[in-house]
């Protein structure tokens, strides 16, 4: 018995060997996958910026950003589709951000699994998966119809409200789950006021997680054209108020691609200043989050 007790323990040594080559594999495997996988994602997104650059870079100039459309969008600028643009974002945002952050809070708030939650909740999921042309012609029956708004920049904002919410609403629910219940119960116990708790701590603590739903929001609502067809309208010409009709970077990118001949450069010149756009704008809100967060966090 003792002569084996060597040769026991060398198996068991050598087991573990292979166990831990074993587990070195799959971590270098799924390493290389993900690596992989980021890698796809890089370059895709590189070579669509690249022809973007390719083909309509040479159109970018100021006053391509300055002047009007001219000859159905093939000469000019996009100065009316750019106020048109950030006209209906500006609907879209002042409807669905406090609403969506409300609403968010309430589910949030609510811990048990009672019907109306589990309700709100499911149809917010079937409502993220509605194609852009369903929430188009319902905004049409609904808010240019019913509501007599007709084509109107109003009418394309409330829709595309209407869209942003679902994700606004359950990522900004997400976030302010996550924050520790902790948190909670130490601001009770200082008798701080549950609406001084949500102001100086949960918001706070949730800012990364709003701003991603934030920016999420946005980017739903600048590349949406389906939705905009129906409501907002293919009118060009530089709106007076949000009652007028406005051709938003989405529309004016696709009616160049396909109803216009000739209108291509143009067409890539709109999407590479829509992905300009984009990006200040998820660099405004991230720097605008943190600006917050850290005064709150000075001042409590």
């Amino acid at each position: 018995m003792a002569e084996n007790v060597p040769s026991i323990l060398d198996q068991g040594l050598n087991l573990d060997a292979l166990v831990d080559q074993r587990g070195l594999f799959w971590d270098r495997l799924v390493r290389v996958f993900v690596y992989a996988a980021a890698g796809v994602v890089a370059f895709v997104f590189l070579a669509m910026v690249w022809q973007l650059v390719r083909l309509g870079a040479g159109q970018l100039s100021w006053s391509f950003l300055t002047e009007l459309p001219q000859n159905a969008g093939r000469e000019g600028g996009i100065f009316s589709i750019l106020i048109s643009t950030l006209m209906i974002l500006g609907v879209c945002l002042a409807a669905s951000v406090p609403l969506g952050l409300a609403s968010a809070v309430l589910l949030a708030q609510t811990q048990r699994q009672t019907l109306f939650a589990i309700l709100v909740r499911r149809s917010l999921d079937v409502l993220a998966g509605v194609p852009s042309i369903v929430f188009g012609l319902f905004g049409n029956a609904f808010f240019c119809v019913y509501l007599k708004m007709g084509f109107s920049i109003l009418s394309g904002g409330l829709t595309l409200a209407c869209m942003a919410l679902p994700i606004l609403i359950r990522t900004m629910e997400m976030a302010i789950r996550s924050v520790p219940q902790e948190v909670h119960h130490a601001s009770a116990a200082l008798g701080m006021g549950p609406i001084r708790t949500w102001v100086t701590l949960i918001l706070p603590a949730a800012s990364g997680g709003l701003a991603a739903g934030l920016v999420l929001g946005i980017g739903r609502a600048l590349a949406e054209t389906a939705a905009l067809i129906f409501t907002s309208g293919y009118v060009d010409r530089m709106p007076e108020s949000v009652h007028d009709s406005g051709r938003a970077l989405s529309v004016h990118i696709y009616d160049l691609a396909m109803n216009v001949p000739g209108g291509e450069a143009n067409a890539c010149a709109t999407a590479l200043v829509l992905l300009i756009i984009l990006w200040l704008l998820n660099s405004l809100t991230h720097r605008l989050i943190g600006r917050w967060l850290g005064r709150r966090l000075i001042y409590t």
